[in-house]
């Protein structure tokens, strides 16, 4: 029971955080995402096909071990759907509120990210 419960709530994220939009209507290139992103010891790689891969290396993971996810931008919401080893996938919705060449800010319903581009 726990389990269906836990994907219900997977599954409901994509739909409620579709309403999280940019009051303003942004809307952000997402030729400038291409690259990889560092926060701390988390990294980002977001690819031009919307493949991508985060790591962090204080858990000793390094780019070759990373996790894999497909990603989309619209306008200013960045969605993150990362590939299971088992199957399956987990979205993940942001609000970007900086994207420029070298800064990536966003935030979703609890927290706010700042990552900067490393190559």
């Amino acid at each position: 029971m726990k389990r269906i419960l836990f994907y219900l709530a997977v599954l409901a994220v994509p739909v409620l955080c579709h309403s999280c939009g940019s009051e303003d209507g942004a809307v952000f290139d997402e030729t400038l995402l291409y690259g990889r992103w560092k926060s701390g010891t988390e990294y980002y790689r977001y690819a031009s096909d919307h493949t991508g891969s985060t790591w962090n290396t204080a858990d000793n993971v390094q780019e070759d071990e990373a996790q894999p996810f497909t990603w989309q931008l619209s306008g200013s919401t960045l969605t993150l759907n990362h590939i299971q080893e088992m199957g399956g996938m987990i979205p993940k919705s942001y609000t970007i509120t900086q994207l420029t060449s070298s800064t990536l800010k966003y935030k979703d319903g609890y927290n706010s990210y700042a990552y900067t581009k490393t190559d």
